[in-house]
């Protein structure tokens, strides 16, 4: 697959069946949602907390922008990351 460099990108939560959350980046949000409920290409982590609901999406002007986010996302704490759900629209 090639990537062109002004592609956006999708930064999402995920809220678990455990209730943990999980944070990612994709292309397309909802077949990546797909993929980690139904497929074999889901994260390791997602596979056993099914089923997943898409509670945060973030669009990105592209790969690296995309990136750079989950990794501060992902550094949050549990309630920030709460706050940063609530903050936000999913559309």
């Amino acid at each position: 697959m090639i990537f062109m460099k002004n592609t956006p990108y999708y930064v999402y939560i995920l809220r678990c069946s455990d209730d943990t959350l999980y944070t990612g980046l994709a292309l397309d949000v909802d077949v990546r949602l797909y993929e980690h409920n139904y497929s074999k290409k889901g994260a390791k982590y997602t596979k056993i907390r099914r089923p997943l609901t898409l509670v945060y999406k973030e669009k990105l002007e592209n790969r690296s922008a995309a990136a750079s986010r989950e990794y501060a996302i992902k550094k949050l704490s549990r309630k920030e990351k709460l706050e940063l759900i609530n903050s936000k629209n999913l559309s």
